[in-house]
């Protein structure tokens, strides 16, 4: 009898163990992604002359949105199609290189988290920026994995710090805001709803302008979890969900919404992506 409470008892132990490094290594994961290998190898690509050519890039080595990553690739070639633009979709570092990337009018990172580029490739996509290409980051692009100055300050302008987790998603109103930039409120409503995981960040994005926002108090932003206590708060009722800005010669534009398959069905968010890859331009 006391044999068999003394198996149980480390079964127990060895579970509780499991569990708890399967945990940090999520979160670890999260924050910081796992280290990975850089692609260097250029691809071959034959660039059409007559079309504007957009890189969409997937890659990830911290939480992946699969669903959002697939739903959204079909939704990007059917815009390309529409704007008769070259599309071009990876998850090789190796497009990172000078020769190649200003070829592209537009590079998206789609829902990219963690490290993704080498400390070369980093500085070939900030030149890129600087003179006179144009970066666009759709949700994961905006969290705390990626560990990049330039791209902390340049792209999103504030620091990631948490997202809602009971419920994790929730429906709002999305306000589209009057000043901004023409082109990208193109055939928007002045106020549409979706369904997302509302990222919640440490402060108003600083130098950027505010093309959308939700009501923040309204909805439920405690991301409290297990030991994490102190992640119950959220921006106050101007909560910004996508911003831009001119970078140097170049652009950059933010869209904290996109976590799910479902919203590449929300005819306003494809419609603000359309608007920001044409604003590109």
């Amino acid at each position: 009898m006391k044999r068999t409470i003394k198996i149980t008892l480390w079964i127990l132990l060895c579970i509780i163990l499991f569990a708890g490094a399967t945990t940090g290594i999520f979160f670890y994961k999260i924050k910081n992604g796992f280290p990975v290998s850089y692609e260097t190898e250029k691809p071959a690509i034959n660039f059409p002359p007559d079309q504007s050519a957009v890189l969409i890039f997937s890659k990830t080595t911290g939480f992946r949105h699969a669903e959002s990553i697939e739903a959204s690739l079909p939704v990007f070639s059917q815009i390309a199609r529409k704007n008769n633009w070259f599309i071009y979709q990876t998850e090789e570092g190796g497009i990172f290189n000078p020769e190649q990337l200003k070829r592209f009018k537009v590079v998206i990172f789609n829902n990219s988290t963690g490290r993704v580029l080498n400390d070369e490739q980093q500085k070939v996509l900030s030149q890129y920026v600087e003179s006179g290409g144009t970066l666009l980051g759709i949700h994961g692009a905006g969290d705390d994995s990626h560990h990049w100055p330039w791209y902390q300050t340049h792209l999103l302008g504030t620091k990631f710090s948490h997202h809602p987790l009971n419920p994790q998603f929730q429906k709002a109103d999305v306000h589209v805001e009057v000043d901004s930039d023409s082109s990208l409120t193109r055939k928007l409503p002045a106020v549409w709803t979706n369904q997302d995981e509302w990222y919640v960040f440490l402060s108003q994005p600083k130098g950027m302008q505010i093309l959308s926002y939700i009501n923040g108090d309204k909805i439920i932003p405690n991301g409290n979890l297990l030991w994490i206590r102190d992640k119950d708060f959220g921006m106050g009722q101007y909560h910004p969900v996508a911003w831009y800005r001119n970078v140097g010669k170049g652009k950059t534009f933010y869209t904290s919404m996109g976590h799910g398959k479902e919203v590449w069905q929300n005819e306003n968010f494809v419609q603000m992506i359309e608007n920001a890859m044409i604003w590109s331009e």
